[in-house]
């Protein structure tokens, strides 16, 4: 989802509430007392455009290893990228106590928790699911239904825990069902195993609403690296044995495996970074309107790559539910 792919925007919006911690400087603030304004925003839109090009690079990175199993696919990119944040963290913040736990700038006691535990069974059911569709359906269909995230997030607050929904936000929700009703009842090209990939991309739009809804308060708690840290790595975790039992049937070669290396490096921990870096320089609705930029840079590479084109359907049912999910992630300005 990202980001969602990753995972969604919703998501890394929540995340960037928490205040990060001295020892992130070298990120989250410029040299020598902090950047100007403009040249921090500049830095911010910066390090969201990195990110979401990133992002981007995530359903052709998965199509080049076709021959190994989502589970495992998903198992090595949540370790990479664990071991990503845990490289990133050392430099930046290179200071760690051993008597309280601590490493460069994560605690490992504090993510040895049930709760870390129940977040990166989360996770690790989120990127399975969206890496298992893209066997099944396009890449197109894929992100875009992926992209519904932020209707679930809004959804789930407001029957767990009593939040109101904007009217307008209300209004945004009715377009993207429309939208993804549209993607998937006209699409003339649509089949069993499309509509499969189709389910697998919704359900990991709503694992992704589930995961934010009840990790919301962790991260106000836990510094970016040391959260990011602990739900990838127990993800893995929980992916370990049933990766182990696939690897049978699955081929690995030179090309699947720098790719599923690229995928724990390149968009999930750089561009998870570079994004939460970004959302502390830059407005949330200016970041998400970014990030959902991730559907057309996915496709577009796709196309190029692999000649994988999609449909009129596709393009315009992709079109309304973006519509309506930058109508329900727009805050209007209080000015």
């Amino acid at each position: 989802m990202t980001g969602v792919s990753e995972p969604s925007a919703a998501q890394r919006t929540n995340e960037a509430q928490a205040s990060g911690p001295p020892s992130e400087a070298s990120i989250h603030r410029g040299p020598r007392g902090g950047w100007t304004d403009v040249g921090s925003r500049r830095l911010g839109y910066l390090f969201a455009v990195i990110a979401v090009s990133l992002f981007s690079t995530s359903p052709a990175l998965v199509r080049y290893a076709p021959l190994v199993g989502p589970i495992e696919v998903t198992f090595w990119r949540l370790l990479t990228g664990a071991a990503t944040i845990l490289i990133v963290s050392s430099i930046v913040s290179p200071r760690g106590d051993a008597r309280s736990g601590a490493g460069p700038g994560i605690n490992f006691r504090a993510i040895a928790t049930p709760k870390f535990a129940i977040y990166g069974l989360l996770v690790a059911l989120h990127f399975g699911s969206y890496i298992a569709s893209l066997g099944f359906t396009s890449t197109a269909h894929s992100l875009a239904i992926t992209y519904t995230a932020p209707v679930f997030v809004a959804m789930f607050a407001h029957v767990f825990l009593h939040e109101s929904i904007r009217p307008q936000a209300w209004i945004g929700i009715a377009i993207a069902v429309a939208g993804a009703v549209f993607l998937t009842g006209f699409e003339p090209t649509l089949t069993t195993r499309s509509l499969i990939g189709d389910g697998m991309a919704l359900f990991t739009a709503v694992t992704f609403g589930i995961y934010s809804i009840i990790g919301r308060q962790a991260r106000n708690q836990h510094t970016l690296f040391e959260y990011a840290f602990g739900v990838y790595l127990w993800g893995a975790i929980w992916l370990l044995p049933a990766a182990i039992w696939s690897m049978g049937g699955s081929t690995y070669d030179v090309v699947s495996g720098l790719a599923i290396i690229a995928l724990g490096v390149a968009p999930l921990g750089t561009g998870h970074t570079l994004y939460n870096a970004a959302l502390r320089r830059i407005p949330a609705t200016a970041a998400n309107i970014i990030a959902m930029l991730e559907v057309i840079g996915g496709v577009i590479l796709t196309a190029w790559l692999f000649g994988e084109m999609p449909t009129s359907t596709s393009i315009a049912g992709a079109g309304v539910i973006l519509a309506g999910i930058l109508i329900v992630v727009w805050e209007p300005s209080s000015t």
